[in-house]
């Protein structure tokens, strides 16, 4: 399995920007796809965006595409997730996930990230 450690979260106005950052230890980065997931209170666990592991595909959840973009850097072990024009509707813990398989469901990825907090204040 692969350790996942998120940051970069915080308190933003509405339209202002945040990047998250999510890095990896244990077996080889670049054997994983990684993905980006969001859980706001009272609601279920929601995807956001996956890269594949040579970051040659991206996907992204209808909400956020155009605003957010994923990334990564197997090199730094990192993934990233720029977040633009954000909106009060993006409050929520966000998550960095991994598995060997691309996927956009929670059940597709097997390590998880203890999350980060993502405020937007309208």
């Amino acid at each position: 399995q692969v350790q996942l450690v998120e940051s970069g979260g915080g308190l933003v106005q509405a339209g202002g920007s945040l990047r998250l950052s999510c890095t990896a230890s244990g077996r080889t980065f670049s054997s994983y796809a990684l993905g980006w997931f969001r859980q706001a209170p009272g609601k279920e666990r929601e995807f956001v965006a996956a890269i594949t592991r040579l970051g040659l595909s991206t996907y992204y959840a209808d909400s956020v595409k155009g605003r957010f973009t994923i990334s990564r850097d197997n090199a730094e072990r990192t993934v990233y997730l720029q977040m633009n024009s954000l909106k009060p509707e993006d409050t929520a813990v966000y998550y960095c996930a991994a598995d060997t398989v691309i996927g956009t469901r929670v059940r597709d990825f097997g390590s998880w990230g203890q999350g980060t907090q993502v405020t937007v204040s309208s």
